[in-house]
């Protein structure tokens, strides 16, 4: 049978609706991969129970997502009264939300009763008392979430519908969690797994397509990386093309950016080698290949627009996985001439999409394979911003280095297991690089 990406998508939409709207469970958990469609989901439901007459309130993980939805909302009903709930700093939101006429703000949550929707962080609802309980909820990247966070707005709703990707980052904690490894009442475990360690009968669905991976990325990323809630692209092969207005130089970066145009996938590989975190030629190497994506005139032609649209610098990102990197990158940019590009951690790369991505492989050149290093959310992150084609820069060497240090993370007694081993998933990704490496002595 043909895989109809539309018609999978719409079909797992709707039951994820039909069980939200109609069914009678406490919670609904839909696990997505990398450019689903998160986003739009939370916009369809909160806009079905709002119209259904269910007040609702909204739960995200930063400011800035809440705004985007607030944003979003807007765009789809402009009539729609919603209520952005926000702290007392001095610049607690998005200005542009100044000019929606739909839109009530306020520190205090009493002056935005009524409102068919309201919206606000997981933090400022954690401080929200003496309020009549929600009848629903949409907690969005609830896996970014720590249970403690949802324990401390638990009581704020009867039913919720939680939308998040297995594959992000853990929850940030700036205390050792290991005494609660295990444990169903983990605080630090996000939230989505202590839901279901205590509810394993929730309905629990899958966005089944992603639209942002291309052809080419998609079966690398669900095998990698999601090997329990498998996903196709919402593409085929061919639809989207990277071109190149100039010729290659027959240079390093210039080979592998054709490998990427090609093929999807470019691994520019530097001799083995020992190096401090802010690797010199590792970070010229990333930010020549930037250059020279630019200098050649690059091209995307997708689904979106019948005409090759340019390359610019808004849609190209760098990703690596320490801010001293990024810095460093930036630096090296700087020195190029270029300006406007995306530079980042994985941390903060999280939920955005590029056409092109350049990454600084997180165990480029070190002599040890760190629990840090070895986290599967961080390389997923990186390997997954992109529409059209991912560079990934890197010294020769990993594949021994993950042999010399096999993955010593303790399995955990009644932890659900969503997410596969990092040494492994580092594997699987350099195994498929191999096949568009450039090995390159600058």
């Amino acid at each position: 049978m043909t895989f109809d990406p539309s018609a999978e998508a719409a079909r797992a939409t709707r039951e994820i609706l039909d069980d939200t709207l109609r069914g009678e469970a406490r919670g609904v958990v839909v696990d997505s991969p990398p450019g689903a469609g998160k986003s739009t989901l939370v916009v369809r439901a909160a806009l079905e129970l709002a119209a259904a007459g269910r007040p609702l309130m909204v739960v995200a993980q930063t400011n800035a997502q809440v705004d985007d939805l607030v944003l979003r909302l807007a765009e789809k009903e402009p009539e729609l009264p919603v209520g952005r709930l926000h702290s007392n700093d001095s610049d607690p939101y998005d200005k542009a939300l100044d000019d929606l006429g739909n839109v009530r703000k306020s520190a205090k949550a009493a002056d935005l009763a009524g409102l068919d929707v309201v919206i606000s962080t997981a933090a400022k609802w954690a401080h929200v008392k003496g309020v009549e309980p929600w009848g629903h909820a949409i907690v969005d990247e609830a896996y970014q979430m720590r249970s403690d966070a949802l324990l401390a707005v638990a009581g704020l709703f009867e039913r919720a519908l939680f939308v998040g990707d297995p594959g992000q980052l853990d929850p940030f904690s700036v205390v050792g969690a290991d005494q609660w490894a295990g444990l169903s009442y983990d605080p630090s475990a996000s939230a989505v797994s202590t839901l279901l360690a205590h509810n394993p009968d929730l309905p629990q669905h899958r966005l089944p397509v992603s639209w942002r991976l291309p052809a080419s990325a998609a079966p690398l990323v669900s095998d990698a990386f999601y090997p329990y809630t498998p996903f196709r692209s919402g593409t085929g092969p061919g639809d989207r093309r990277l071109s190149f207005g100039v010729a290659s130089d027959g240079s390093g970066p210039d080979r592998v950016l054709d490998e990427a145009a090609a093929s999807g996938w470019g691994l520019l590989e530097l001799p083995a080698r020992h190096t401090p975190r802010t690797d010199p030629e590792a970070v010229r190497a990333v930010a020549l290949v930037v250059r020279r994506l630019l200098d050649r005139g690059g091209a995307a032609t997708s689904e979106r627009a019948e005409e090759p649209v340019p390359l610019t610098p808004g849609r190209i990102a760098v990703g690596t996985a320490h801010r001293d990197q990024a810095a460093a990158v930036r630096a090296a940019l700087a020195d190029l001439g270029v300006a406007g590009v995306t530079v980042d951690t994985a941390n903060r790369l999280q939920g955005r999409e590029y056409d092109v991505t350049v990454v600084l492989h997180p165990l480029s050149g070190r002599p040890d394979a760190t629990a840090f290093h070895l986290e599967t959310g961080r390389l997923c992150v990186l390997a997954s911003r992109h529409r059209h084609a991912c560079v990934v820069v890197c010294r020769a060497g990993v594949a021994d280095l993950l042999d010399e240090h096999p993955s010593t993370e303790p399995v955990q007694l009644g932890v659900t297991v969503k997410f596969p081993d990092g040494w492994e998933a580092n594997h699987a990704v350099l195994s498929h690089l191999s096949e568009h490496r450039v090995a390159w002595s600058p």
